[in-house]
């Protein structure tokens, strides 16, 4: 369910991989704890495990927990009372029986694997949960260490069952990035796939402000037009949309209107481009370079990151070690050094360090 697609491989040129070494590189969305893979162990399977993230010069990846998606899942509807596709797949990877009832449990359960990674290789890997974090991760990369700073996140905040105290303890069990919505309606508002386009219930109007009050950074991905406008109404802190494409660049109902990104960006906030065809309509290096231009001819160079989605069930053209390909790509197209510093990983810092403590 994660593939890449066999190639030959990338062209990276001497001048590319001398840049891409020298990068700050990060990425908003993988859903790679989903899986029942060792991440501490290079695969030749998935798109990501931290090996590879060595291999790709990657500094921070952001981990989102996926806790719930419809069966018969599209872009178009989905009714939140569909059967659910993850309940047989946690069953079938042997998760706590705790999990298999609850989505609390499964987000609780995906945050505890990571700090598991941790801690069986506490010089590879640093969970990020406050600035102190942040600034260790770079302090011993600048030692050429090979570390990787790990921020997780939900996607979707289903996961809180409707309690705001849930929000609170996962708080305190890692995470520091809350996706409203994923492809339904939920307790927090409307869905982008959802049956209503409706907009921030009560609820999810608590969520959000407590989330800001905490220091966590809000993501808009999946989320209605409506609750990407209440939510810029209340935020007084730059917000993401993790992982996406630009709609006038390739038009689908999975990329939401060009003036509700410039919304975001006029927030001070960051859109993640993602390296799948639904959202890029060309999923090569070249192809999401090319959405990576629009983005920033729409948005300005500030407000455009990554946000690959590896390991959410997308076919991709190249895994997480092969992201030099997109730097070779970005020089290869006229961008300059400052623009291609800003995409890989600089802009992803600033709204970082905009939220977190």
């Amino acid at each position: 369910m994660n593939i890449t697609r066999a190639h030959s491989p990338w062209p990276v040129s001497l001048e590319a991989q001398q840049l891409h070494d020298q990068l700050i590189i990060g990425d908003w969305h993988s859903d790679s704890l989903l899986w029942d893979r060792d991440l501490l162990k290079e695969e030749g399977y998935g798109h990501v495990d931290f090996p590879r993230l060595v291999q790709g010069n990657v500094a921070v990846q952001v981990f989102t927990s996926v806790t719930k998606s419809p069966k018969g899942q599209n872009y178009q509807s989905n009714s939140q009372d569909a059967g659910d596709n993850i309940t047989p797949l946690v069953m079938a990877q042997a998760w706590p029986i705790r999990t298999w009832g609850s989505l609390f449990e499964r987000a609780l359960y995906q945050v505890e694997r990571l700090h598991d990674l941790e801690l069986r290789a506490p010089g590879q890997i640093r969970i990020i949960k406050s600035q102190k974090d942040l600034n260790d991760v770079f302090v011993l990369r600048k030692k050429d260490i090979n570390i990787t700073g790990a921020l997780m996140g939900m996607e979707g905040a289903h996961p809180l069952e409707g309690d705001i105290k849930n929000l609170d303890k996962l708080y305190d069990a890692g995470y520091r990035l809350v996706g409203l919505q994923h492809f339904f309606d939920n307790e927090l508002g409307g869905s982008l796939h959802g049956k209503t386009g409706a907009g921030l219930t009560e609820f999810g109007k608590q969520v959000v402000k407590r989330a800001l009050e905490k220091n966590m950074i809000i993501d808009v991905a999946h989320s209605s037009h409506q609750v990407v406008k209440e939510v810029l109404a209340i935020a007084n802190k730059p917000i993401v949309l993790s992982h996406t494409g630009i709609h006038s660049h390739c038009e689908t109902k999975r990329n939401i209107p060009d003036d509700l990104m410039q919304a975001i960006a006029n927030n001070g906030g960051v859109v993640g481009i993602g390296y799948w065809s639904d959202v890029t309509c060309d999923d090569t290096p070249a192809g999401i370079v090319k959405t990576v231009r629009a983005a920033i001819q729409l948005m300005g160079a500030d407000h455009v990151s990554l946000g690959s989605d590896y390991d959410g069930s997308v076919t991709t053209q190249f895994d997480t070690s092969e992201l030099a390909a997109l730097t070779h790509e970005m020089l290869a197209q006229g961008f300059s050094q400052n623009e291609i510093k800003k995409v890989m990983g600089e802009n992803m810092l600033r709204v970082l360090r905009a939220n977190l403590q």
